[in-house]
């Protein structure tokens, strides 16, 4: 039977109140436990060449062959296990991959997958660039209504 837990001592009312919230923690737990492992993250493209190093990690993958994750880890000022996390996030998003040589992983870069950004700046690029030549026509009448009046 429950008692309205107002009526009811102040300790026995923090009782309450703790059950109330470990009850709701209770299911936030099996909610977590039961849902979440299905929800995976999404990587693309510009998750990766969010980050500055993540994108020093595609330049020096790039410039270099045969890139061991510790010859990468070395040149950054982070532990093995960030730049690791690093390169797992570059694999999801496809644009290095992974091969195990032995005891050694190797990245090799695989830059297709940058054409998706390098289309979207585009875009942009272009609009940009006709409001810019539309800016640089109008300066140019001005210059001369201005320098034209003067000669006269």
């Amino acid at each position: 039977m429950f008692v309205c837990c107002f009526l009811l001592h102040p300790l026995t009312w923090n009782l309450c109140v703790f059950i109330k919230y470990l009850r709701k923690w209770l299911l936030a737990y099996i909610f977590a436990r039961n849902h979440l492992h299905n929800m995976t993250a999404r990587r693309d493209v510009y998750q990766a060449i969010a980050d500055p190093t993540r994108r020093a990690i595609i330049q020096m993958i790039a410039s270099q062959s045969n890139n061991n994750i510790n010859a990468i880890a070395e040149k950054f000022d982070m532990s093995r296990q960030a730049v690791s996390l690093h390169v797992k996030i570059l694999t999801d998003c496809g644009l290095i991959v992974v091969k195990q040589q032995g005891r050694d992983r190797f990245c090799e870069a695989q830059l297709n997958r940058l054409s998706e950004v390098s289309r979207w700046v585009d875009q942009y690029r272009q609009h940009w660039e006709s409001k810019l030549d539309g800016l640089e026509t109008y300066l140019k009448k001005l210059k001369k209504e201005k320098y034209g009046k003067r000669k006269k």
